[in-house]
């Protein structure tokens, strides 16, 4: 079994930072590309950012030059830096993990629960 717990979400106001956090714990082998996704109330699921088990991310144009997506690997955990947060910005903010669990090359996906983030205006 694998699990992933974020947070570090909650409301802040127009223009301030929050750090997200994803923890990936349990049967772990390898944890290979993780993604940032949120989801606004009548809105699809979106790719915020994802980060490559190399290190190399990538970012929704929304988003690019505000957030930075990072990682520790020798703790499983993945950040999602939020800067200069925009009304447009609020969202349960999910994270996705490629986990191999067994040493044989196979992935597959985990979701996290979600965090919820709030701008005020």
């Amino acid at each position: 079994q694998v699990q992933l717990v974020e947070s570090g979400g909650g409301l802040v106001q127009s223009g301030g930072s929050l750090r997200l956090s994803c923890a990936v714990s349990g049967s772990i082998f390898r944890v290979n590309d993780v993604g940032w996704y949120r989801q606004a109330p009548g809105k699809q699921r979106e790719l915020v950012a994802a980060i490559t088990d190399g290190g190399s991310a990538n970012y929704a144009d929304s988003v690019k030059g505000r957030f930075t997506i990072s990682r520790d690997n020798a703790k499983y955990t993945v950040y999602l830096q939020m800067n200069s947060l925009k009304p447009k910005d609020p969202a349960v903010y999910y994270c996705k993990a490629e986990v191999d669990t067994s040493g044989g090359w196979r992935l597959y996906d985990y979701w996290g629960q979600g965090t919820q983030v709030t701008v005020s205006s």
